[in-house]
C-alpha cells in the first residue's frame, strides 16, 4: 500500500547509494547530511504511520530494510577507507546473515518473522549513533577528540547488543518451533 509513511521509507532506500558514494569518496559532511535526512525521515515515517493508523506490511518490511542498508553502507564505506576494521563489519553482517537463516528456518516450519525485540532496537540505535559519530570526526577533525571515543564506545556496545539480540531471537525461534500446531501455522504479530 502506498501512503506517505511508505513513500518516506522508499525515499530512504533510494538515498542509500547516494550516502555510500559520498562516504566512499570522503565527502563525510555531505554523507552526514544525507544520513541526517534519512534519520529524520525514519522517525517521521514511523510517527506518521502510527499517528494516521497507516501501519502496513510493506512499511514493516521497508523500514528495517532501510535501517540495515544504512548500517551496512556506513560500515562498508568506513571500512573501505580504513576508518573502521573489517572485523566489525563481519560481526554486524554475520548477525544479520544468522537472522536471515533463522527466518528461513521459521518459514520452513510455517511461521512468520519474529516480532522486533526491544534489545534489537537498542542495538540498532547504538549503531545508528556510533557510525555518524565516527564520521563526524572525519568530517570535522576539530571534533574528533570526543566524537571518536563516543562513536567507538557505542559501536562496540552496539555490536555486542546486536549479537545478544540475535541470540534472544534464536531462543525465541526455538521456543516458537516447539509450540504445538493448532492450524496451518502461527504467524508473527510483526507482519500482520
Amino acid at each position: 500500500m502506498f501512503n506517505l509513511p511508505n513513500m518516506l521509507s522508499f525515499l530512504r532506500l533510494l538515498l542509500v547509494p547516494v550516502f555510500l558514494v559520498l562516504l566512499a569518496q570522503g565527502e563525510d559532511a555531505w554523507a552526514l547530511v544525507v544520513l541526517s535526512i534519512s534519520s529524520f525521515s525514519d522517525w517521521l515515517d514511523g510517527f506518521l504511520a502510527r499517528r494516521w493508523n497507516q501501519i502496513t506490511r510493506l512499511g514493516q518490511l521497508l523500514d528495517p530494510a532501510a535501517d540495515r542498508l544504512y548500517i551496512f553502507a556506513a560500515l562498508i564505506g568506513l571500512a573501505w577507507r580504513d576508518l573502521v576494521p573489517w572485523w566489525i563489519v563481519l560481526i554486524v553482517v554475520g548477525r544479520d546473515i544468522f537472522l536471515l537463516i533463522l527466518g528461513v528456518i521459521l518459514a520452513n516450519f510455517g511461521f512468520g518473522p519474529l516480532p522486533v525485540h526491544d534489545l534489537g532496537k537498542v542495538a540498532t540505535f547504538c549503531l545508528f549513533y556510533a557510525l555518524p559519530m565516527i564520521m563526524l570526526g572525519q568530517a570535522f577533525p576539530q571534533l574528533e577528540w570526543w566524537s571518536q571515543p563516543m562513536g567507538w564506545a557505542f559501536a562496540l556496545w552496539g555490536a555486542f547488543l546486536y549479537w545478544w539480540a540475535g541470540i534472544v531471537y534464536a531462543i525465541e525461534a526455538m521456543r516458537v518451533i516447539r509450540l504445538p500446531r493448532v492450524g496451518p501455522g502461527v504467524s508473527s504479530d510483526t507482519l500482520e
